[in-house]
């Protein structure tokens, strides 16, 4: 009864429809029914999930087919020696160039972080809801051969080795 009830809501309230990409429960894919009794999803690998709704509608749902448009975040590693402002500046004309980034809201890019090994540069931007993958993975790629192109470097983290001297540094007392 208690999947029912939550079918009924689900109806009700529809926080997704057929062909919604959603994840619930830590589940992600494609709603390909909704029962009364069941919900039944469609994993990116095409694996088959079928949920009761009463552990559905108890769960927190994320629909990411809801709006329209979706924001990208990104971050982008620069070494400490390069110019800041030029590796902005790269970024930008890749969003710019690419006539999937939305002008409005504006893509936002600036310093986020001074990391352990690098300058962090964060970018916002807005896309169409179906382009955000392709455009996400393209912008990463385009970003990091523009930063091949203006001799910008993205580093590898570090580490120094730190070598401790366990030498006493009095003699040792004796006794008398």
């Amino acid at each position: 009864l208690s999947n029912v009830a939550a079918g009924v809501m689900l109806v009700l309230f529809r926080p997704y429809k057929l062909g919604d990409f959603v994840q619930i429960g830590g589940q992600m894919g494609v709603v390909r029914n909704i029962d009364l009794f069941t919900t039944e999803l469609s994993t990116l690998q095409n694996v088959r999930i079928v949920a009761p709704n009463g552990k559905v509608w108890g769960e927190i749902i994320l629909n990411f087919s809801h709006h329209s448009t979706r924001r990208i975040d990104l971050v982008f590693s620069v070494s400490y020696a390069d110019d800041i402002a030029k590796a902005r500046g790269v970024i930008e004309a890749v969003l710019a160039a690419d006539t999937r980034v939305l002008d409005e809201p504006a893509p936002w890019v600036k310093v986020t972080a001074l990391g352990a090994s690098a300058v962090e540069i964060g970018a916002n931007f807005w896309v169409h809801n179906p382009d955000w993958l392709n455009t996400r993975a393209e912008v990463i790629e385009g970003v990091k051969l523009a930063f091949d192109r203006a001799g910008l470097t993205i580093p590898y983290p570090t580490q120094t080795a730190l070598h401790i001297d366990m030498t006493p540094d009095r003699p040792e007392k004796r006794d008398a």
